[in-house]
Formats: structure tokens, sequence, C-alpha cells
């Protein structure tokens, strides 16, 4: 379930009346760390660019809860080699490693920097011309 692009699974950190600038920088050098939110392709639909928070790099041990609506049976992995953990942070409603697995580095798009809130009808605006014109 999603609205206005931002996914279900990321609400509790970020509102529907935000924006999120992205840099590719981080994701180009290999500066992104555990703890980051990142952007990157559906494993399921590379159509689609999705952003969670990057729990884990390639020889990270991760523990992670298997099905959190229903038990609290963990698992442990280890992220294969050239792959990156990501997790929503809604941990009841969202579809991130622990369905798909670990996703592969080079699906990686970038990092979130900054986030911009659209409390005012002028900058709601702005942002839906800039996302609406091609350049």
């Amino acid at each position: 379930m999603e609205q206005q692009g931002y996914p279900y699974s990321e609400r509790p950190l970020f509102a529907l009346c935000n924006v999120l600038l992205m840099e590719r920088i981080s994701t180009r050098t290999g500066k992104l760390r555990p703890g980051d939110v990142v952007f990157f392709r559906s494993p399921e639909n590379p159509r689609r660019v999705v952003c969670k928070r990057l729990v884990g790099m390639e020889g990270d041990q991760v523990t992670y809860v298997v099905d959190p609506k229903n038990s609290d049976k963990c698992n442990t992995i280890v992220v294969p080699k050239g792959h990156v953990w990501v997790e929503g942070d809604n941990i009841y409603n969202t579809k991130d490693s622990r369905n798909f697995g670990a996703v592969p580095y080079g699906l990686v798009e970038g990092k979130a920097f900054w986030t911009v809130s659209l409390r005012f009808s002028f900058l709601h605006q702005f942002f839906t011309f800039l996302a609406l014109t091609r350049f």
C-alpha cells in the first residue's frame, strides 16, 4: 500500500508530505553504511525504484525476524558478496530482503541525504512542477 509515492513501510520515518533528495556519489564510491536510507531497483520489478534502510553489507551477519506478525522466529544469514541487505522501518508491513533476499549492489541507485517538508503550498507546487518536467 503506497500513498503519494512513499512506501508504506517507511511511514514511521517519512511523512506523506516529504520529498527525499538522493545522491549517487556514495553508491559509486562504496561509501554506503548500515543505517543509510537507500534507493534501489526492485529485484521483483526493475521498473520500480524503492526506498529502504540498509541493514547489512557484503560479508555482514544479519539476524532478522522471519515473520514478525505471527512469530518471534529469527534467522541469521551472511550477506553474499556483491549484495546488500535492506529492510523497511515498519517491520509489520514491508516487502524487503526478508521477502526477496539480498539485493545485488548494482541495483542500488543512491542514498537519501535530505528530507524536504512540503508544508507550504508553494513548495508543493514547485516540486510537483519539477517532478513533471523533463529536462
